[in-house]
């Protein structure tokens, strides 16, 4: 089986408190976007996984892919399969990109092996691997609370405009962004956020890693306000960076020769 891992997007993103468990109560919207890495999953007498495309960095058995199979594995005794992952969505970007892997794994395991689990059980077993992965199962525009796991739909239809997803090379750990957080965000009302409203966003939806990273990171901040002189509606980090998107009504004609760009209809 072949499957597409898609990536998301934040719009506005609000660090509330850190928690008593060392992490933190963040409010987010998270939004999927078709830009996908490649999995294969087929049968096997032993378990195994192969990579290609962008250099994975790390420890093979920390990878989120393997700790889903070995989650379902002990948990329903599935049989072994072979997992080939093509990177596509780079790492350390705010893309989502591992958690999404994970989050298609389990999909596609419950799938293949008729475990008939429910998306509710998924997104519990998706969150012990990642506080990003529940999203994927359901894969829809949401409201992200807590940690990231308390998910609530959400009516926000972006179809007939286009995102503009830079990709600097620059790696950005969530360690390295929360440590550069230095106050806390009071409680946002996003239940306003509408397409209808899409020219207030630039600047009501604020993603408040920017501060930090824009001080250690400059460049990040520059191309923010490219896309904006590029006719962007809106821009902004995504996650905790250090990929930066704009969102435009049309097909952007962009001219950045010193950045790896996506341009993709939503």
């Amino acid at each position: 089986m072949v499957f597409y891992a898609n990536c998301k997007i934040n719009l506005g993103l609000k660090i509330t408190a850190k928690r008593a468990d060392g992490f933190h109560n963040i409010e987010t919207i998270i939004y999927p976007i078709n830009f996908s890495d490649i999995i294969e999953i087929v049968p096997s007498n032993k378990f195994s996984i192969t990579f290609s495309g962008l250099k994975i960095s790390g420890n093979v058995s920390e990878n989120l892919c393997v700790k889903a199979f070995q989650l379902l594995k002990y948990l329903y005794d599935i049989p072994n399969v072979k997992i080939h992952l093509h990177k596509i969505i780079p790492m350390g970007a705010g893309l989502g990109g591992g958690s999404s892997d994970a989050s298609f794994v389990l999909k596609s395991l419950n799938s293949t092996f008729k475990l008939n689990l429910d998306n509710n059980l998924l997104k519990n077993l998706s969150s012990k691997l990642g506080s990003d992965c529940p999203f994927f199962i359901d894969n829809i525009p949401t409201l992200a609370s807590g940690v990231g796991t308390s998910l609530k739909e959400i009516s926000l239809d972006l179809r007939g405009y286009f995102v503009a997803l830079l990709l600097p090379k620059i790696h950005i750990s969530t360690a390295e962004a929360y440590s550069a957080i230095s106050k806390y965000s009071e409680s946002y009302n996003f239940d306003f956020i509408n397409v209808n409203k899409i020219n207030l966003w630039k600047e009501d939806l604020i993603n408040d890693f920017e501060l930090g990273i824009f001080s250690k990171y400059p460049e990040l901040e520059k191309l923010k306000y490219r896309l904006y002189d590029s006719g962007a509606i809106y821009a902004s980090m995504s996650g905790s960076g250090s990929a930066i998107f704009g969102i435009f009504k049309s097909l952007p004609e962009l001219n950045f020769y010193d950045v790896e760009y996506k341009i993709i209809a939503l």
